[in-house]
């Protein structure tokens, strides 16, 4: 199977998990892209859709979804969205296409976080994946001190802003073994608006996309 069948197999399982007559979060990247393709084909029984990223959100408007403010949004009962990394403990690191802060937002937020990704996301040990930052422009020379000191290898991503106005620093060669107690110390340098670390709030259900099929992982209490 080719590796956008795999993501059309979790794209179509999520499906089973969205509520109707609530909202549904979404989030971003190709496999969420095929996941908002398919929600059209049930649009008609969701409120409509909250977006982490503003690409996200045009794709939905194209199909007629709604989409809503997440500030008018009251309850989520579940999110979908992808990885670039993710390990059996369901811990992730996410933020390749640069929406990391607006994806753990509505993360945060929802009740359910399923996260659909094809078999060769899956990873014993998070960091073969750069690990992005979101920082502020000001921030951008300590922040890479500080990643430095952590024999980590700042990149800046040329040419790009996310959709808060900010920088992505993305860092190789770090070897996560504690991914929550980095994730929080990474969120406490100044001038980190958020890290693509996922783990204090990771996913509740992995839907894998395998050549055998969808494999689910739920995660232990």
């Amino acid at each position: 199977m080719t590796q956008d069948e795999l993501k059309r197999q979790v794209a179509e399982a999520a499906l089973e998990y969205v509520v109707e007559d609530a909202v549904v979060g979404v989030g971003s990247g190709s496999t969420v892209f095929m996941f908002i393709d398919l929600l059209s084909s049930i649009k008609n029984k969701i409120e409509g859709a909250v977006a982490a990223s503003e690409a996200s959100a045009e794709r939905l408007k194209k199909h007629g979804i709604r989409v809503f403010d997440l500030n008018s949004v009251s309850e989520l009962p579940v999110y979908v969205d992808g990885a670039d990394e993710i390990t059996a403990h369901l811990h992730m690191v996410k933020g390749g296409g640069g929406a990391l802060t607006r994806e753990k937002i509505v993360a945060a937020v929802a009740k359910t976080f399923v996260c659909i990704c094809d078999a060769s996301k899956l990873v014993p040990v998070l960091g073969k994946f750069p690990l992005p930052l979101e920082v502020i422009p000001m921030a951008r020379g300590h922040v890479g001190r500080e990643i430095l000191r952590r024999k980590a290898q700042p990149v800046l991503r040329e040419g790009f802003k996310t959709d808060n106005g900010n920088l992505i620093l993305d860092c190789h060669g770090l070897t996560i073994l504690d991914p929550p107690a980095l994730e929080a110390e990474l969120n406490n340098v100044a001038g980190v608006v958020s890290n693509g670390l996922f783990a204090r709030r990771g996913a509740d259900v992995l839907l894998l996309g395998t050549p055998e099929g969808v494999k689910a992982y739920k995660k232990k209490n």
